[in-house]
């Protein structure tokens, strides 16, 4: 086989002795973006990628068809503050999505624009959150893909802006107090108060009056903390109750406190312990009923919600209204109150398709069901915040745009609120849902959608990712629309790992059960083909972050079974992960290199490290971005170097490095560009043609 001409990298004897195992480090030396030899060696796979994809047949119209649909554009749910209401909105035209208010009077505004406040493109609004009574707005923007939020505040009546920015308030929840005079947030320390190479951590809580200079800030919470805690705080709606939470990173458990602010200053809250130390999520919402509803995984790995008095909000006073389900996990709910029978709304997934059920108030009794468009995905239940009659929820299915239902409990029906303002011809689909069984025996779903009467083994891509309790639902992706419209299937395997079965399903694929995850994929691959959906040759794996930790150990772990991978934003280098980007938040899932045993687990699977000379790997594209804070490139860089000394096969290790955009937002024209690359590199190496 002829091998590619590979950019010259070169091979470093560098082993470090690990708890007692030499493990080796070749590439190394491009962990140092801004050294000369990175550099030359990154322009060099520009150009190898740029020749090899312009070869290609196919990517205008991959390109044209994604963008096409993609003009359906988008729509949020509505979020009241009295006649007021504020919403996203994102017109076929536009970049990025708007955020928009509707006054008292029924006039439509345009109040926060990114294209308006960078023509570039480059800058994203990260999240807003008006105060309580709508007269202001805290909002987060950030340039480049970095994600550094910089926070501002906003006079909503005349769109000037009147405060900001105020940096390091990178996933900062805003908590107003009434009058909008304060609000808490989040904000690491300076780099100059921290060690070096911790500037993503050591978060704060603080409380900010308006007007006044952040240096008057009032620290509130997290001194002398875990360095890598995440924050959360609340404030109920009459200001009378103070909640803040604290994650060591993303463990799926937290510590939480409440203060009574009627008793105690906003300065000076009186903290009293809810739960600490213990293996659970949980969160509180004080009702307008003067009844605090507890939502829990504790004792209930698919979650329950429980009542008590605020008065006594600990585990031992807790009662339960709605219990946990055996089959679906619980996911949200809302209260609505203007009624003669107040009732809750409770959100689930059921193999991670959404239900809503309607339930008695008081005694938590099931009295009926939220009639919804299909078989699809809700996004978040909401209510006035005064109380009301009225919910709206987000709903989205794999060949529906993303459109607002609005439920009435004094008739029961639903009724569509708002779609996506875009008209765009979807094409047909069938979606089967498959069951298969993993090494261990354990069973495991997977959505298969295709053309309607597709037959026969055919190029198919297989998505999966496995992590942080995330699941994997259905949603509108002009991507998979457009792989499908063209003669493929697309297949989403519900891996352990992921939260489709809840919290036990999620810590089944992490930490030292992380093989599972990848066992799974390799499951659902071997179904796919004995099925007769696809062949080896015309299989693809695809993920992104996590999921590309789990395409690159599948691999380097079952060369023979997958035809292409695309894989980005990858976890790769298990070894030393945790020094770089948000890498030591995420230990809690993955375990920690500095312990003998963790380290074991992580040397087990890190694909970086199992790369094997002689193997006749699969094509594989790496997808990276520059400016990514969460996953710093230098994995992807390192394994497709690694990859390509040691390709035994005549298939393609490419590598397309992305300047000025990072993990999450981004423009939609480069979501295109990106989507069309990949899409026309998977359907080569796996013989579509449409």
């Amino acid at each position: 086989m002829t091998r590619q001409p590979y950019p010259p990298a070169g091979r470093d004897d560098l082993v470090e002795e690990l708890h007692g195992v030499s493990v080796a480090d070749p590439y190394r030396w491009l962990e140092a973006p801004d050294d000369p030899a990175t550099e030359e060696w990154l322009a060099a796979q520009e150009k190898l990628f740029a020749a090899e994809m312009g070869a290609l047949p196919g990517r205008d119209r991959f390109k044209a068809r994604i963008a096409e649909l993609l003009r359906s554009g988008s729509i949020g749910a509505p979020v009241w503050r009295g006649e007021r209401r504020l919403f996203m909105r994102r017109t076929p035209e536009q970049e990025h999505a708007v955020l928009y208010t509707v006054d008292p009077d029924g006039t439509e505004r345009a109040l926060l624009d990114p294209m308006a406040l960078d023509p570039t493109g480059l800058t994203t609004l990260d999240s807003w959150q008006p105060d309580k009574e709508g007269r202001l707005l805290a909002y987060q923007v950030s340039v480049g893909g970095d994600e550094e939020s910089s926070l501002y505040l906003m006079d909503i009546a005349s769109g000037d802006r009147i405060e900001g920015p105020i940096d390091r308030c990178r996933y900062s929840p805003i908590a107003w107090l009434p009058g909008g005079e304060a609000f808490y947030y989040v904000r690491r320390l300076p780099a100059t108060e921290v060690p070096e190479g911790e500037e993503q951590f050591h978060r704060r809580v603080h409380l900010h009056r308006v007007g006044t200079s952040t240096i008057e800030d009032v620290l509130i919470f997290g001194a002398g903390m875990e360095k890598t805690n995440y924050y959360g705080v609340a404030v109920s709606r009459d200001g009378r109750r103070l909640q803040i939470s604290a994650s060591r990173g993303t463990a799926p458990r937290n510590d939480l406190w409440v203060a009574d602010l009627s008793a105690s200053s906003p300065e000076s809250p009186e903290l009293v312990v809810v739960q600490e130390d213990v293996d659970a999520q949980t969160a509180l919402h004080f009702g307008r009923d003067g009844l605090l509803y507890v939502f829990t995984d504790r004792d209930a790995p698919r979650a329950r919600i429980c009542v008590t008095d605020p008065a006594t909000p600990q585990f031992e006073h807790w009662r339960d209204l709605i219990p946990q389900d055996p089959e679906a996990v619980l996911t949200d709910f809302a209260i609505l109150d203007d009624l003669d029978r107040p009732v809750m709304l409770v959100g689930w997934t059921r193999h991670a398709i959404s239900e809503i059920s309607v339930h008695d108030l008081s005694t938590g009794e099931r009295i009926g069901q939220v009639p919804t468009p299909g078989l699809g995905t809700i996004g978040g239940i909401s209510e006035r915040p005064e109380g009301g009659h009225e919910a709206w929820f987000g709903y989205t299915d794999n060949t529906t745009p993303p459109t607002i239902q609005r439920f009435d409990a004094r008739t029961g029906e639903t009724t569509l609120w708002a779609a996506s303002p875009g008209a765009v011809e979807v094409p047909a689909v069938d979606t089967e849902q498959m069951t298969y069984r993993s090494a261990d025996g354990t069973e495991v779903h997977m959505l298969v959608i295709s053309s309607p009467g597709a037959e026969g083994p055919r190029p198919t891509i297989l998505y999966g990712y496995g992590g942080f309790g995330l699941s994997m639902t259905p949603g509108y992706s002009a991507s998979i629309l457009t792989w499908v419209e063209s003669g493929g299937s697309y297949a989403i395997a519900q891996l352990r790992g992921g939260g489709e079965q809840g919290e036990e399903w999620h810590r089944a694929g992490m930490l030292a059960h992380k093989q599972n995850v990848f066992d799974d994929l390799h499951a659902a691959a071997e179904h796919l083909i004995a099925t007769g959906v696809t062949t080896a040759s015309r299989l693809a794996i695809s993920g992104g972050s996590n999921g590309g930790l789990l395409v690159g150990a599948a691999l380097t772990q079952r060369p023979d079974l997958y035809a292409a991978v695309v894989c980005s934003a990858p976890l790769l280098d298990m070894i030393r992960y945790e020094l770089f980007g948000l890498g030591a938040t995420w230990n809690v899932e993955y375990g920690s290199a500095e312990k003998p045993d963790e380290f074991a687990w992580l040397h087990g699977y890190s694909p970086y490290h199992h790369v094997r000379e002689n193997v006749s790997y699969p094509a594989t594209l790496f997808a990276v971005f520059q400016s990514d804070t969460r996953v710093h490139p230098l994995h992807a860089w390192k394994m497709c170097a690694a990859l390509q000394y040691a390709q035994e096969a005549d298939r393609p290790i490419l590598l397309r490095n992305e300047t000025e955009v990072g993990h999450g937002a981004r423009a939609i024209s480069k979501t295109v560009e990106l989507a069309a690359d990949q899409l026309t590199f998977l359907a080569h190496h796996t013989g579509l043609t449409a």
